[in-house]
């Protein structure tokens, strides 16, 4: 394996291109070799760059390598609540943890690399239920900080706007005529910026996740304070 990040390979992107129509166990067996050179050992190489990067923004969290276990998620799908039984995942994804996250459900800063769909950013996924409740609660009693966060020039200018999905109506306990009532009611909080294929392909590319995280960091620090993790 190269010993520092030079961009992705163009074969990452053919790779996932011809995946998406041979999404079966005996087409992966036969590229198994392709996957590991043209997929994982670029994407380790992107968090080794990564990581004393993200440093500088936090020390608390993980950058990890590892082909299996680390920061790299795995191509292999969970089917057991999916309808979609075809067995692998059609994009690579890069989730920096929160060192006191055991899931995906951790605050994180995330790279997700699908040939169609190219997005960098921080935030948390599906936080569980008491965890999502003291978000929306620091959301309602810090509106004038919130605010400061999501419509700052800054965030405004790297991201089209906070992301996450959420329910249709306010939960129990909080007022429909909030001022924040939509973000309230997400399930999600990301701040994600769209890429290019070419912007991935660089030496630089590590250079531009630590000015997207460093961007995101403000929207990252209250997030964790909500969840009580140090930022």
């Amino acid at each position: 394996m190269p010993d520092t990040f030079s961009g992705l390979p163009a074969d990452y992107f053919d790779f996932f291109n011809e995946l998406k129509t041979n999404n079966n166990r005996e087409w992966f067996g036969d590229n198994k070799a392709r996957f590991r050179t043209s997929v994982q050992e670029p994407l380790a190489l992107l968090v080794e760059a990564v990581a004393p990067r993200l440093r500088r923004i936090s020390k608390h969290f993980n950058a990890d390598p590892r082909l299996n276990g680390g920061s790299v998620f795995r191509i292999y799908k969970d089917m057991r609540f999916s309808k979609d039984k075809t067995p692998y995942k059609t994009h690579g994804a890069i989730q920096f943890r929160h060192m006191l996250g055991k899931s995906a459900h951790a605050p994180g800063f995330y790279v997700h690399l699908a040939p169609d769909e190219i997005v960098c950013g921080g935030g948390i996924w599906h936080p569980p239920s008491p965890q999502l409740l003291n978000i929306r609660t620091a959301i309602r009693e810090n509106p004038k900080e919130w605010q400061n966060i999501i419509g700052n020039d800054v965030f405004t200018g790297r991201f089209d706007a906070l992301r996450g999905d959420g329910i249709t109506r306010p939960p129990r306990g909080f007022d429909e005529n909030d001022p924040h009532i939509k973000d309230i009611m997400r399930k999600s909080f990301f701040a994600m910026q769209d890429c290019l294929p070419a912007d991935t392909q660089k030496p630089g590319f590590a250079d531009d996740l630590e000015g997207v995280f460093q961007d995101a960091a403000p929207l990252m620090k209250f997030l964790c304070k909500a969840v009580d993790a140090p930022f």
